[in-house]
C-alpha cells in the first residue's frame, strides 16, 4: 500500500510560496503581515471587550456567511451507492482517514493525562451532517457539543446521533454519550453562551475543513479562535484541517503570471481580479472553491502566522503543522489497517494503468512489481487532497494579573 507522488516538506512549501508578485522575499512579506497584525491584534486586550466590539449580532452576518450556510443547507446527502460513483470517492475516504488519525492522536494524549472513568468532553465546531459522530463514539467520550452554521446539517447530525443511541440500546456493550446540538455562526456568536452548562470545561475542540471561513475578517477569526479556546481546560487540544494558503498561492503562480484560476477535473480555485494586483490581505482574501459534488462556495486564505498569533492571544500554543502528504507519511505505519478498512486508497495494478494519465505514477514507481495491486489515489485526487494541512494547538495554563487579565504560560 503506497502513494507515490513527489511532495515537498512544509518548510520547503513555506519558503517557496510567494504571496505577492513583487520582488520582496517571503520573509519580508510575512514580516509586513505580522506588523499589520500587531497593529490590529493586541494580546492584552480584554476578552469581554473583544466580544462586544468585534462580534456582530447574530443574524446580521458578514458578506459570505449566508452564502456558505445556504450552500450546505441545499447540499443533498448522497447514499453509499451514489458516493461510490463519485470521482473523489477514494479522496473523501482518505480525508476521512486523516481526520480519524488526527482525532485518535490527540484523544490518546488526553486519555494519558486522565484517570479511568474521567469525563471526556468534546466540541465539534462546524460539525456538518455529523460525519465524525462515529469517531467520537469510538473514542468513548462522555459528552459532545455539535454546532454548525447550516441548520439543516445540524438536524441531520442530531438524527444520526439518535441512530447511534438506538444501536447502543440494543447492544449489551454499546457506548452511550450525551450530546447537545444548536445551529449558529461560530465566527460571530460566543458559543459558551449557548451551552447547556456555561461552566463546562472541554478536553478537545475539533474543526474539520471549515476554520478557513472565519478568515473573512479579523473580528470573525478572533471570535472563532476564542470559541475554540475559551472552554478548553489547560492541557486540552484544538485540532483542525484547513487549506494550505502557501500551497494555493504556489499553484496559482505556477499557472502563469496572469492566471486567476487553477485546478483539474475534480477541483478548481478561482480568485477575483483585485487579488491579482497586490499581496493578499491578512483577512478577506477570497477565492471561489469548487470540489466535485461537495463544495461550491467562497473561501478565504488562512495566513498561518496570523492564525498562530490569534491562538496565542487566547492561550493556544501551536504544537503541530503538517501537510496532508507529510501527515500521511508520519501516521501510515500505525494507521495502515484503518486506511484499508475505510477504503482510503484505490487498488490498482501497475501493468494495467501505464497508459492512464491518472495512474502513470504507479507504473513508473513500481516497475518491478507490475503484477501486484497497489493502493493509491488518482493524480487529480492527490492534487486536491494536498491542498490541505492539519494543525493542533494546546491550551496553556494561566495566572492572572492585577487587572484580572490572563497571563498564559507558553513553553517557548
Amino acid at each position: 500500500m503506497s502513494i507515490q507522488f513527489e511532495t515537498n516538506s512544509a518548510d520547503e512549501d513555506y519558503a517557496r510560496a510567494k504571496l505577492s508578485d513583487d520582488e520582496e522575499s517571503e520573509d519580508n512579506v510575512t514580516r509586513k503581515r505580522d506588523q499589520s497584525l500587531a497593529a490590529n491584534v493586541q494580546p492584552d486586550r480584554d476578552a469581554e471587550a473583544d466580544a462586544e466590539a468585534d462580534a456582530e449580532p447574530e443574524g446580521s452576518g458578514a458578506a459570505n456567511t449566508h452564502v456558505v450556510a445556504h450552500h450546505y443547507n441545499e447540499l443533498k446527502e448522497a447514499g453509499r451507492r451514489e458516493r461510490h460513483k463519485s470521482k473523489i470517492y477514494f479522496m473523501r475516504n482518505f480525508n476521512n482517514w486523516i481526520k480519524s488519525q488526527l482525532i485518535n492522536e490527540y484523544m490518546a494524549l488526553i486519555k494519558n493525562q486522565k484517570r479511568v472513568g474521567d469525563a471526556l468532553r468534546v466540541l465539534d465546531m462546524c460539525c456538518g451532517k455529523g460525519g465524525d459522530l462515529l469517531k467520537w463514539d469510538k473514542a468513548l467520550i462522555s459528552h459532545l457539543i455539535c454546532t454548525d452554521i447550516a441548520d439543516v446539517s445540524v438536524e441531520q447530525c442530531q438524527r444520526r446521533y439518535q441512530d447511534i443511541l438506538q444501536r447502543a440500546e440494543k447492544s449489551k456493550y454499546g457506548h452511550k454519550f450525551t450530546a447537545e446540538f444548536f445551529a449558529c455562526d461560530s465566527t460571530m456568536v460566543r458559543l459558551r453562551e449557548r451551552y447547556k452548562d456555561a461552566s463546562l470545561q472541554l478536553n478537545l475542540v475539533s474543526c474539520q475543513f471549515a476554520f478557513h471561513y472565519c478568515f473573512e475578517s479579523l473580528s470573525q477569526a478572533d471570535c472563532m479562535m476564542r470559541n475554540a479556546a475559551e472552554c478548553l481546560e489547560p492541557g486540552g487540544y484544538f485540532i483542525a484541517t484547513i487549506p494550505d494558503a502557501y500551497e494555493i498561492m504556489r499553484r496559482l503562480k505556477a499557472a502563469g503570471p496572469d492566471a486567476r484560476r487553477f485546478g483539474n477535473d475534480v477541483y478548481s480555485i478561482e480568485f477575483e481580479d483585485d487579488m491579482m494586483t497586490e499581496a493578499p490581505p491578512l483577512f478577506g482574501a477570497k477565492y471561489q472553491f469548487h470540489l466535485e459534488g461537495v463544495v461550491d462556495c467562497p473561501e478565504f486564505l488562512v495566513h498561518f502566522p496570523t492564525l498562530v498569533k490569534l491562538g496565542r492571544k487566547h492561550g493556544l500554543q501551536l504544537i503541530r503543522r503538517s501537510t496532508f502528504a507529510d501527515y500521511y507519511k508520519e501516521t501510515m505505519p500505525q494507521g495502515r489497517q484503518l486506511l484499508q478498512r475505510m477504503s482510503g486508497l484505490e487498488s490498482v495494478q501497475a501493468n494495467r494503468c501505464a497508459n492512464d494519465e491518472q495512474f502513470k505514477h504507479v507504473a513508473k514507481a513500481f516497475g518491478a512489481q507490475r503484477g501486484r495491486p497497489l493502493g493509491t489515489l488518482s493524480k487529480s485526487e492527490w492534487e486536491a487532497t494536498t491542498l490541505y494541512l492539519v494543525c493542533a494547538f494546546k491550551k496553556c495554563k494561566n495566572s492572572w494579573d492585577a487587572n484580572g487579565k490572563p497571563i498564559f504560560e507558553f513553553n517557548d
